[in-house]
């Protein structure tokens, strides 16, 4: 018979990160940055703990991350750690150990329950080239259209889906590093509607041209209030 596999023992530590891409790095894909993460937990030697199994891997769970090519403020994982360390202390051990632009901005203990429970909505700001009067226009012919139906491919082929009905939120503003920038509110749901799908939307409904790779970036995930705010997933502590 074959051996089992070792039984490994339950964590008895869970922390919460907040960390940011930032800069070049916003081009990691997801499986790079976990690749880079669970080489930064070596190097920091941290205590994790570990999945039971033919081959046990640290007990690292990722939860609404950004598509590639997409900035961030706000991207959460959770680590289930052997020992029980202080918060701050995981902070600066993680944040030494990861490049410039994969940044821990917070560590906290978890206190329960499911972290991408949690994450019910983003808010995005999109750096585009058009000007704020093109791109005002724009919103508010998008906002008043009952749907945006845009094509994106996905892992079961093409997909059309309604880009609209996500949007909790979206208004022109002129606190750009370009010409002018979009501030949207996205509930997430499946399928996932993305700030590239919003531009498409945009242009199916608006003819809006976004210019030359617009920039986005994630300012905040988390709990969606009644009044179309996005909370701060950290925010209930043990």
């Amino acid at each position: 018979m074959r051996q089992q596999p070792e039984q490994q023992a339950p964590p008895v530590q869970r922390l919460r990160v907040r960390y940011a891409k930032r800069g070049r790095l916003r081009f990691t894909s997801h499986r790079d940055f976990s690749r880079a993460f669970e080489r930064a937990v070596f190097r920091a030697r941290i205590p994790m703990a570990y999945s039971s199994g033919f081959n046990p891997h640290p007990r690292i769970s990722y939860a609404g991350a950004a598509p590639t090519g997409s900035a961030s403020e706000a991207e959460y994982l959770e680590l289930a750690l052997a020992e029980v360390l202080v918060p701050a202390d995981v902070h600066v051990l993680l944040d030494e150990s990861l490049p410039a632009g994969l940044d821990v901005l917070e560590v906290v203990e978890s206190p329960g329950g499911s972290l991408s429970d949690l994450l019910e909505a983003s808010r995005w700001r999109i750096d585009l080239d058009a000007d704020i009067a093109t791109t005002g226009n724009a919103v508010l012919r998008f906002l008043a259209a009952e749907e945006a139906v845009v094509e994106r491919m996905t892992k079961k082929g093409m997909r059309a889906f309604d880009a609209r009905a996500a949007v909790v939120s979206l208004a022109a503003t002129t606190e750009s590093s370009r010409a002018s920038a979009l501030d949207v509110v996205l509930r997430h749901g499946t399928p996932s509607v993305r700030p590239d799908d919003v531009l498409r939307g945009l242009a199916v409904v608006a003819d809006l041209d976004a210019g030359e790779a617009p920039l986005m970036t994630r300012l905040s995930q988390g709990p969606l209030s009644a009044s179309g705010e996005v909370g701060d997933p950290l925010a209930a502590r043990a």
